[in-house]
């Protein structure tokens, strides 16, 4: 036994060294073929000599050293945040710091461009530091489990992303340069980036290799910290400030470099860093690498001048197969409590609730489609102006219904089939598969038309859905595991939207409108689709009410009560990655209405399956009837898109969701 351990340990040091020698010499071999194959200026004449040398050394070498900079500072910021928060799934994208950052930015570019020029890594820090803050509030109760610190990254950024799109929009021309600088563009015109980050880096590393000790001791539980004499809440603070201000400083330099801080880490640690001054080496190194390559290969595989894509929504790509990978060394110290699915109390008339929340609903409509703020102020349509009118509003309110209502039943599918009332199309990345599929359709056919990009969002949706079902079903469905493999899921599909709106052009516009979840181009066609769409998908749902009761139970006791649970979960699957498809297609993914309307019901206090289901059709339909009322009167005569106001409605009930039960030990 003895003599086999001793043989082991030496194969496996050999292969750790061999996989960290693998990244440096891949660098190399990237970068002698970037220079071997990027154009240059025809002729042999001294001009192409001199602009030759001039492409090099302003252009290729800065951007080069830049990537290794870039890289370094987010690796270690990364480092920095998972020791702080023992957490190894945390980084400047999980937390919402890029988000903070980018909103800022986009803010200051908006409404005070002159703020941009006298400090933009201030701006930046400001955005990042209040992101995770927020963050680091809502996650406080359960003692910064990684589970509830994760998903309040994911809401903070989807609310920040909501509001920077607006804000782009609101831009006109400027738009689509905002948002290609958001994605995380490396190229340089000369040094002067290398010369305001890399000193930056210097600090950091230097102010990080001060706080070791501090850090080794966090390592350990909050009691045993204090106990050591660690004044716990300003250690935390420190470097948490620290991996802040190195963020936000690439951030404001390049924009978002997705995920980064993410795997530098984590492939630090599988190359056998496990103290926490070689992480915190070895993290940098591993960052600066990292990113090297991907923007090396981004230029490579790029025809002529134009890379591939923005390095920083390439390195994207990395963050959701990492997440998926991550999940099992995940340990939620506090795990999210998997509620029932059936209601807490019961109607005792349900349809007479049925039909009052009906004529609810109707009320609802006539108000909105009537109320509306004018030049003289408020009004009611009546007459010559509800005609005018009427074509304008009609079709917005009657997309936002079936929208809302499609992802209500969606919502209330999934959380049927898997038993986890937290789950939702937003929440489980499906809204991003669908994006990913019209992306794909942009990319493949130009121009699609209407119906090809509903095809290619469904096919994209239900790739999403049948992926979480079956990472989910390893783990029995844990609420946790599940939400965690969907903010993957999402940020993988949403990582491809990104890289072909970064192309900047029209192509780039229609994912950015969609995005954007605005209804004010909706027209007789969307109101068709939303009408047509809602009555053929929910009408089957009442004839499958049998699966709908079992599966909650899980796949044993299913297939014991005789349920075939591969075929009913596929067309499930299938029906909800539909409504979630043609929902996402008519008002964009940063929706929360999936989530918030089956709970609503079950609050209410509707219990049978059917009637769940039509209470969560209504109250859908409400929510983001409601949510498109309030994004056309709120800064009248301005806009803003629905799906801001949808997710200021959803986000926030998702956090009181998470953190309303007594917390595990």
């Amino acid at each position: 036994m003895h003599g086999t351990v001793s043989l082991a340990r030496p194969a496996r040091g050999a292969s750790i060294l061999v996989a960290a020698l693998a990244l440096p010499v891949m660098c190399i071999a990237a970068f002698a073929l970037l220079i071997a194959t990027r154009p240059l200026v025809p002729g042999d004449t001294a001009q192409a000599a001199i602009l030759n040398h001039v492409l090099l050394w302003n252009s290729i070498m800065p951007r080069a050293v830049l990537a290794l900079v870039a890289g370094a500072a987010l690796g270690l910021s990364g480092a920095l945040l998972q020791r702080v928060l023992r957490n190894p799934i945390a980084d400047a994208s999980t937390l919402g710091i890029a988000s903070g950052a980018e909103l800022a930015m986009t803010a200051a570019l908006s409404f005070s461009p002159l703020l941009i020029g006298f400090s933009r890594e201030m701006v930046a820090f400001g955005g990042g530091l209040a992101a995770v803050a927020i963050v680091l509030a809502l996650s406080w109760r359960r003692g910064l489990d990684p589970v509830t610190v994760t998903l309040s990254g994911m809401i903070i950024s989807m609310i920040a992303a909501a509001l920077s799109v607006t804000l782009i929009l609101a831009r006109g021309e400027y738009a689509m340069s905002i948002y290609i600088w958001g994605a995380g563009s490396l190229s340089q015109q000369d040094w002067n980036g290398v010369f305001a980050l890399g000193p930056r880096l210097i600090l950091g590393f230097a102010a990080a290799l001060f706080l070791v000790r501090p850090l080794r001791i966090l390592a350990l539980d909050d009691s045993s910290a204090k106990s050591l004499g660690l004044a716990l809440h300003s250690a935390r603070f420190a470097i948490l400030a620290l991996a802040v201000w190195l963020a936000a400083s690439v951030t404001a330099e390049v924009g978002v470099i997705g995920f980064l801080g993410l795997a530098a880490p984590a492939i630090a640690r599988a190359l056998g860093s496990r103290s926490t001054k070689g992480l915190l080496v070895a993290a940098p190194l591993t960052g600066a690498g990292l990113l090297f390559l991907t923007d090396c290969l981004t230029q490579i595989l790029g025809p002529g001048f134009t890379d591939l894509a923005p390095t920083g929504a390439a390195t994207a790509l990395l963050g959701g197969p990492l997440l998926l990978f991550l999940l099992p060394r995940v340990h939620s110290v506090t795990a999210v409590a998997a509620q029932s699915t059936q209601a807490l109390t019961r109607l005792a008339k349900p349809l007479s609730a049925l039909a009052a929340l009906s004529g609810a609903i109707v009320l609802l409509f006539a108000v909105f489609l009537t109320l509306g703020p004018a030049n003289s102020g408020w009004t009611i349509a009546t007459g010559a102006l509800f005609t005018d009118l009427l074509p304008f509003r009609l079709p917005r309110i009657i997309v936002a219904a079936g929208a809302g209502g499609m992802l209500a039943a969606a919502g209330f599918i999934m959380q049927r089939m898997t038993g986890n009332p937290i789950a939702s199309p937003e929440v489980l990345g499906i809204s991003g598969g669908a994006g990913a599929g019209l992306t794909a359709a942009l990319f493949l056919f130009g121009f699609p038309s209407p119906l090809i990009m509903l095809l290619a969002m469904a096919l994209g949706a239900l790739t999403a859905f049948l992926a979480m079902i079956a990472i989910s079903a390893r783990a029995q469905f844990s609420p946790e595991r599940m939400l965690l493999a969907g903010v993957g899921i999402g940020a993988f599909a949403m990582a491809i939207v990104t890289m072909v709106l970064a192309q900047g052009d029209m192509r780039g516009y229609i994912l950015l409108t969609w995005l954007s979840g605005s209804t004010n181009r909706a027209g007789a066609f969307e109101a068709w689709t939303a009408i047509v769409s809602l009555l053929v998908l929910v009408a089957p749902l009442p004839f499958l009410g049998r699966w709908l009761v079992i599966l909650p139970l899980g796949g044993n006791s299913s297939r014991s009560l005789g349920l075939h649970v591969g075929a009913s979960r596929l067309t499930l699957a299938i029906i909800a990655a539909l409504m979630t498809a043609i929902a996402s297609f008519l008002i964009g993914p940063l929706s929360l209405t999936g989530l918030i309307a089956p709970h609503l019901a079950r609050l209410v206090g509707f219990y049978r399956p059917g009637q769940q289901l039509a209470a969560s059709v209504l109250l859908g339909a409400g929510v983001l009837m409601t949510a498109d009322w309030l994004s056309r009167v709120v800064i009248y005569p301005y806009q803003v898109p629905v799906s801001l106001f949808a997710a200021l409605i959803g986000g926030p009930y998702l956090v009181w969701l998470l953190s309303r039960k007594d917390i595990k030990q």
